[in-house]
């Protein structure tokens, strides 16, 4: 049991993070199709900003490779690693998915003739603290 706590723990983790990269792209994908039609000039700063949620995702990967490479044992610490990648999935979905929505306004910001990719950059990097920690933790857990 032990081992499939170990095994969910590490699949939540990589998946949670994925799937809040997903979503948090496709927020800020739909963001920049809209601010296309209005003003097609800015799409740099619009690619810039939609590519901002994809780092949750990475974060998530790093750990679960990290766990890999280190070996884990995952059926002495099942009950840690569940705890600990549930944990780690959830922050970087959220925080994936909040990031976009930050990310999203910063592209309608855009379109409409207001300079505020770097402002938003700025806001965008506070929800993206939480997934940091998150790898953080999961990489000090198997210390």
């Amino acid at each position: 049991m032990n081992e499939i706590l170990g095994y969910l723990g590490w699949g939540l983790m990589l998946g949670l993070a994925l799937v809040g990269s997903s979503i948090g792209t496709t927020i800020t994908g739909n963001a920049a199709e809209g601010a296309l039609k209005v003003n097609p000039d800015k799409s740099v700063s619009y690619m810039i900003l939609s590519a901002m949620p994809a780092t949750q995702g990475l974060y998530g990967f790093v750990a679960f490779l990290v766990w890999q490479i280190m070996g884990v044992d995952f059926a002495a610490n099942g009950p840690l690693l569940f705890g600990v990648g549930i944990g780690v999935g959830i922050a970087c979905l959220i925080s994936a998915i909040r990031q976009g929505q930050v990310c999203a306004n910063g592209i309608v910001g855009t379109s409409q003739g207001h300079d505020v990719v770097t402002q938003t950059m700025i806001y965008a990097a506070f929800p993206e603290l939480y997934a940091i920690l998150g790898l953080i933790a999961a990489i000090m857990a198997v210390l």
